[in-house]
């Protein structure tokens, strides 16, 4: 729950960094929505109400996925260096983890080569892993945002995985799947955004994908909560989408044992900001921890509300989370943060298209032997399709690194038409590095980019 000390602190820090920016949204457009320009310069989401928060009734009255408005980007690496491609934002109807009708955005992407028609569909859960509008992907891509150097590090590098994507002649949908109020590591609430997202992607005829274009799943870490659940909901909450495969690594199965891991560690800053995160979903949960939050724990709530996960991590690391928390015993097992817990939990239904999971057998921050165990739920299943590789020289970060192409690979393939290998394939790896085919891949989405700096636009092949 946002103090207003915290709130008044985020609207200075994004004031000042957009203090020179020209307001550009107008008002919500009636379907089919316009393709407003671009703007001159991109303003975040805090000082940008017109576009990512549509009247309520206006959302009340759209079907989930259905686009409110849409407008050109200009989209860069780390907000400096233009990509040759077409890009949108679009504003849509999504769900909260209530069902409750929310607006959200998501970030279009089309290579602009030729494609056969549909063109394929990647939609890529980036790591936002922040607690700020100004934090989310559809700001921190665009040319001259200041995300980057705010403290939003983790969007523009993982976007690389993104243009390989695009490098193949794939359309992109990047949501902003923590929602309107920034609510991170809130899986269910991201899965249904992710799967909105898809739908109005889908509906968008510029991108040049339509219904029934095959669409694949990827993201790590953070990404890979809202993959996660997405790939859960999407029998329930979107069963037409043509969804056929999903790709998650480093996977946030359970927030209950990654916070236990953290509690006096390294990483426990950016745990406590998925905590932050999570009372904005859960109101049960949010009322908990303002009545047994210690005066540390209140204090720090206000100062990191406002900061994205460079500064979120490396603020105050080694908290004792627990406790922080007043309690007569182990303060997850009290019910408003069981009840959390237990809902952001993956493994409650199996997904229903082929996966490919990965992780650092080493991982400092989500443990193994949760993502372990989610496999084992899934593989009991006779129905599931998986690939699950433990990699064994690597963390966090580089088990993205070595494992990304595998895992692109692996859904080029379910983007082919390529069946998946039925049943579960478990294995330990002495690094994915090492997967036939990834380096090459690498290699070939390395000299895309590289070409793109002498005017060739990517994925024009």
């Amino acid at each position: 729950m946002r103090s207003s000390f915290a709130l008044r602190w985020s609207a200075l820090l994004t004031g000042v960094l957009v203090a020179t920016a020209v307001a550009v949204a107008g008002p919500v457009a009636a379907e089919p929505a316009p393709v407003a320009p671009a703007p001159v310069i991109p303003l975040p989401p805090e000082l940008d109400p017109g576009f990512y928060l549509p009247p309520t009734e206006v959302v009340a009255a759209t079907a989930p996925g259905a686009i409110i408005a849409a407008r050109q980007v200009r989209i860069a690496d780390f907000g400096l260096l233009p990509i040759d491609v077409d890009a949108w934002q679009v504003s849509y109807r999504s769900n909260n983890s209530r069902d409750e009708p929310i607006p959200a955005v998501a970030t279009l992407i089309k290579p602009r080569g030729q494609a056969i028609e549909p063109r394929k569909l990647l939609s890529v859960q980036l790591a936002e892993d922040s607690t700020a509008g100004y934090c989310a992907p559809s700001y921190a891509l665009q040319h001259l945002s200041v995300a980057p150097v705010a403290g939003q590090i983790v969007v523009p590098a993982e976007f690389l995985f993104a243009q390989a994507a695009l490098a193949q002649g794939w359309a992109v949908v990047v949501p902003d799947h923590q929602g309107p109020n920034s609510a991170y590591a809130a899986g269910p609430l991201a899965g249904r955004i992710t799967l909105d997202g898809i739908r109005a992607a889908t509906s968008f005829a510029p991108l040049e994908v339509g219904p029934t274009a095959p669409v694949g799943l990827y993201g790590y870490s953070g990404g890979s909560i809202a993959t996660g659940h997405a790939a859960e909901l999407r029998a329930s909450y979107a069963p037409e989408l043509n969804i056929v495969g999903a790709a998650e690594g480093g996977v946030g199965a359970d927030l209950g044992a990654a916070l236990s891991m953290a509690n006096n560690q390294l990483t426990s800053g950016l745990v406590f900001a998925a905590v932050l995160g999570l009372t904005r979903e859960y109101p049960d949960f949010a009322a908990y921890l303002d009545q047994r939050l210690d005066p540390l724990g209140k204090g720090l709530s206000a100062i990191k509300s406002p900061l994205c996960v460079q500064y979120q991590s490396a603020l105050l690391p080694f908290l004792n989370l627990t406790g922080m928390i007043g309690s007569d015993g182990n303060p997850l097992d009290d019910p408003p943060v069981a009840a959390m817990l237990d809902d952001t939990r993956m493994g409650k239904s199996v997904p229903d298209m082929p996966l490919f999971l990965w992780h650092s057998a080493w991982d400092e921050i989500l443990p193994l032997a949760a993502t372990d165990t989610l496999v084992d739920t899934y593989c009991q299943d006779p129905a599931t399709s998986l690939t699950y590789t433990r990699d064994h020289a690597s963390e966090h970060i580089v088990a993205e690194v070595v494992g990304g192409p595998a895992a692109l690979l692996w859904l080029r393939d379910r983007l082919d038409g390529v069946p998946a290998t039925p049943g579960c394939t478990i294995s330990d790896a002495g690094t994915m590095a090492a997967t036939p085919g990834a380096l090459d891949f690498l290699g070939d989405t390395m000299a895309a980019k590289f070409a793109t700096l002498f005017g060739v636009p990517l994925g024009s092949r």
